[in-house]
C-alpha cells in the first residue's frame, strides 16, 4: 500500500537517525517508534496540518480510525483536529520504516 506522503515520513525518520548516536540507536532500537513519532510533533500548528493535508484530510482520517480500532478497539485521536490528525498518521505510517531499519539493525548485529 502506498501512503499519502509515504517518503516525506520515510525522509523525517532516516533524518532523525541521522542526529542520533549509533550506540543509542542500538540501545534504544525498541523505542525508536517512540522517540521518533511520538516525543515530538511532525507538523506544529494548525494551518500548517490543514495545508499538509490537503486534499487528503479523508483519505488520512480513515487511515487511523481503521488502525486504531484495529489496534485498540476504538478511536481515540481527536479527528476534528489537523495536527493531531497529521501526527498520528506520521505515526502509524512511520512503523514500517521504523520496522524495516531495526530488522535490518539485528541482522547487521547478528
Amino acid at each position: 500500500m502506498n501512503y499519502y506522503k509515504e517518503e516525506e515520513i520515510k525522509q523525517h525518520f532516516y533524518d532523525y537517525i541521522e542526529e542520533q548516536d549509533k550506540d543509542w540507536i542500538v540501545e534504544n532500537k525498541d523505542d525508536l517508534h517512540h522517540h521518533c513519532f511520538n516525543t515530538d510533533y511532525y507538523i506544529i500548528g494548525t494551518y500548517q496540518a490543514k495545508q499538509w493535508l490537503g486534499d487528503h484530510a479523508f483519505d488520512v482520517i480513515n487511515i487511523i480510525k481503521d488502525y486504531e480500532q484495529d489496534n485498540f478497539g476504538q478511536v481515540s485521536t481527536d479527528l476534528s483536529n489537523p495536527e493531531m490528525v497529521v501526527n498520528m498518521y506520521a505515526y502509524i505510517v512511520g512503523e514500517t520504516f521504523v520496522y524495516d531499519y531495526v530488522n535490518q539493525l539485528e541482522s547487521e548485529v547478528a
